[in-house]
């Protein structure tokens, strides 16, 4: 297929044809970077190293991608195991931000771009190529992302992006690989794409795409049940928490990557994490997404509750707008801006109390925090009890009351708002 005529390239971090001899491909094995791996070797008469990166998929057989990049002609392929960098660096960021971006998205693919992008440059550094490819569409975040990212870590590396090059849409990218015997798991009766990581699972395509379509879940989703089909039994989850970061599990001391495949998998079988999710793009798309994201769902919700409770009034509403700023600046690719370094250091602060133990009760798709404890709770029973013996001073709250409620009387005694309100 040759390059489509009326695609022209006038950024200066795009590669162009001739300059290069060999790309590395972030290569994930599904239908678009299996496509193109075939399709650079065509267009750009380039050779392709494929790079397939482990942020704890589960649908993948990483070795079974890394061998199909080599049937497919690429002249070597790379599995980096990046993990525990992901969730001991990143994912604990997320957490301690309460991640949540437009009612519901953990930000599983924002966060796993930039891991894949230090990861990205790091390899094209050892083996001193200087194009990076990408699969991600004209119409996307993702290469807003990838090429922010890679570009600001390495500004002497070139980008290609095929898949806004090419022109080709999704039906006709699985024609293409059907005509080239490039094995996929897409078809014309179920097109979902998914983009995964152990932080979350993103369905899109077919009836996902437009909004008065209902998606029929039990088609799409990978991961978790549906509530029909979830235990009718609830479960109960004691998640313990150092500085703002899970340590442990039902008292199980565990590195947090194994602790979130443990939530993972316990929340999806009680159909936790699922959302279909109006999402704003960089680009100004407004689109729709089912995303299962279990574990981040059950772990943002102990640490949020967690940390109200060892935070002041004060503190806890400049936190959520921190958390708003912080989620909206890592979905707009915008890691590596110098606010985000200013506000992980806020949130890195207000996170050093929020150590304690937290139960959860998973049910039907439900997540409820049942129980806390903390060294650093604001809560004093010897203060909030109704019992007789409080040591609250009943005697100051009247003098209190008339002090608090001077300027809305003196205000409502000036100006009848109520006759107003009430066209009285």
């Amino acid at each position: 297929m040759e390059q489509q005529s009326n695609y022209r390239k006038v950024a200066t971090q795009e590669a162009l044809k001739g300059t290069f001899d060999t790309c590395l491909l972030l290569y994930s094995g599904g239908l678009d970077t299996s496509v193109m791996l075939k399709w650079i070797g065509e267009t750009y008469q380039a050779d392709v190293v494929a790079l397939t990166i482990d942020l704890g998929q589960t649908a993948d057989d990483l070795e079974a991608i890394r061998q199909k990049a080599l049937d497919l002609g690429a002249r070597d392929a790379i599995v980096y195991d990046a993990r525990d960098e992901f969730a001991d660096v990143l994912l604990t960021e997320a957490i301690k931000a309460n991640a949540d971006y437009q009612d519901g998205y953990a930000l599983s693919t924002p966060l796993g771009r930039v891991a894949i992008s230090r990861v990205a440059v790091k390899i094209a550094r050892k083996h001193g190529l200087k194009v990076i490819a990408h699969g991600a569409t004209g119409k996307g975040n993702d290469q807003v992302r990838f090429e922010s990212y890679i570009t600001t870590l390495a500004p002497d590396i070139k980008i290609i992006a095929p898949v806004r090059e090419w022109g080709m849409g999704r039906q006709e990218e699985i024609a293409y690989a059907e005509k080239h015997n490039i094995p996929v798991v897409q078809k014309k009766d179920k097109p979902y794409s998914y983009d995964e990581n152990m932080w979350g699972n993103t369905g899109e395509g077919g009836e996902v795409e437009n909004p008065k379509l209902i998606p029929p879940l039990e088609n799409i989703l990978q991961w978790c049940n549906v509530p029909e089909k979830a235990p009718d039994e609830p479960q109960l989850l004691k998640i313990g928490f150092e500085q703002g970061k899970p340590v442990s599990l039902d008292g199980e001391i565990m590195k947090l990557s194994a602790l979130i495949k443990r939530c993972n998998a316990i929340g999806a079988k009680h159909a936790v994490g699922v959302f279909h999710l109006i999402e704003d793009r960089l680009v100004g798309l407004k689109v729709r997404g089912i995303y299962e994201n279990p574990a981040a769902t059950i772990l943002i919700e102990a640490h949020r509750k967690l940390e109200k409770l060892v935070s002041t009034r004060e503190e806890n509403e400049l936190k959520r707008f921190m958390d708003t700023k912080w989620a909206y600046l890592t979905y707009a690719a915008k890691w590596y801006d110098p606010v985000m370094y200013h506000i992980h250091a806020y949130i890195n602060s207000q996170n050093k109390k929020v150590t304690g133990t937290v139960t959860v009760r998973l049910y039907k798709g439900n997540v409820t925090v049942v129980a806390l404890e903390s060294p650093y709770s604001l809560f004093d029973e010897n203060l909030a009890t109704f019992e007789r013996d409080a040591t609250f001073n009943q005697n100051a709250a009247a003098g209190f009351i008339e002090i608090y409620n001077l300027a809305q009387k003196t205000a409502f005694n000036v100006y009848d708002f109520e006759k107003e309100l009430y066209h009285n």
